[in-house]
């Protein structure tokens, strides 16, 4: 059986899920596969717009006669396979994730994190409660590391580095997907901003030789923001709402237009509060754009309120 798209025809390979018969076009991940068929497999950092960076492990599946569990974003499905999404295994290994990503760092603005964690009983406080917030971590010796002191649960919370007026990078909430790192990267934009630092648990995103982000080579087109899964990465105007506590999503509106800073006809997704404009997002979907954005479109609406 074949499949016709835009391009060749593509086959379509038919395997078991969950004791279902699935059949998706080839070269399809079993994560694919399982939206097709309807059932949700928690995952962090996963992005349509990127390759498979298979970090966050919240997606792991059994595959029968595999000896481990397998990253469903990044495994691609093959005739005859045999995948279990939900059992003893597969919920374990969700709820020591999901208890560890929550002891060490801030899920507070991740969407669905909440209802996973219900889903597979983690209990993060199980750890402790957490530890006091350090110091910004880029400014430690390398190599340096704290001794834990067993009654609290070590974390990377760290007050939020805000050194422009566009967005603010609150890797208290970071999780280490590499989808910035990737979208600053090879994969969109090239700029090479930005990217991993330090070992082990002093490991962290950042700027060349921790530099401001006014001082590094930042082009401030937003596309890690567009990106970033649990808000360590927000619009400005996001996170100072967030802050003062008028941050509400339940009044926003969200309308589509054409940017008309050029000519390439990149689409915008304008999102407003309250009369004003409170940040910028590009559908995904969309062929020109993919979600991806440069500076003017992303940040250039400011002259059209006054604050």
């Amino acid at each position: 059986m074949t499949i016709v798209g835009l391009g060749l025809p593509r086959r379509l390979v038919e395997f078991t899920v969950d004791g279902e018969t699935v059949r998706v076009p080839e070269c399809s991940t079993i994560l694919d596969a399982c939206a097709a068929a309807g059932k949700d497999i928690p995952t962090l950092c996963y992005g349509d717009t990127l390759e498979p960076a298979n970090a966050c492990r919240v997606c792991m599946v059994e595959v029968e006669g595999s000896r481990t569990l397998v990253p469903s974003c990044s495994r691609k499905a093959e005739p005859g396979m045999v995948v279990r999404t939900e059992t003893d295994r597969t919920r374990l290994s969700r709820q020591v994730v999901l208890e560890l990503l929550g002891s060490a760092t801030d899920l507070s603005t991740t969407p669905d994190v909440a209802g996973w964690m219900a889903e597979c009983g983690a209990e993060p406080e199980r750890f402790g409660p957490p530890a006091p917030p350090s110091d910004d971590r880029d400014e430690r010796r390398p190599g340096e590391h704290e001794i834990p002191d067993g009654l609290t649960a070590a974390t990377v919370r760290q007050p939020a580095k805000v050194d422009n007026e566009l967005y603010v990078r609150d890797y208290g909430k970071c999780i280490q997907c590499y989808k910035c790192v990737d979208a600053c990267g090879e994969q969109w934009q090239n700029t090479f901003a930005i990217t991993m630092a330090g070992r082990g648990f002093g490991a962290r995103i950042s700027t060349e030789f921790a530099n401001p982000l006014p001082d590094s080579a930042c082009v401030y087109c937003g596309n890690c923001v567009e990106v970033c899964p649990t808000g360590a990465l927000s619009f400005k105007r996001e996170h100072d709402k967030r802050v003062d506590g008028t941050w509400d999503e339940s009044r926003q509106t969200a309308t589509t237009t054409v940017c008309t800073f050029c000519g390439v006809g990149c689409n915008l997704t304008l999102h407003v509060q309250d009369n004003e404009i409170v940040k910028v997002t590009s559908p995904h979907e969309s062929p020109v754009t993919h979600g991806n954005l440069c500076i003017k479109g992303r940040f250039g609406w400011q002259h059209v309120q006054n604050r």
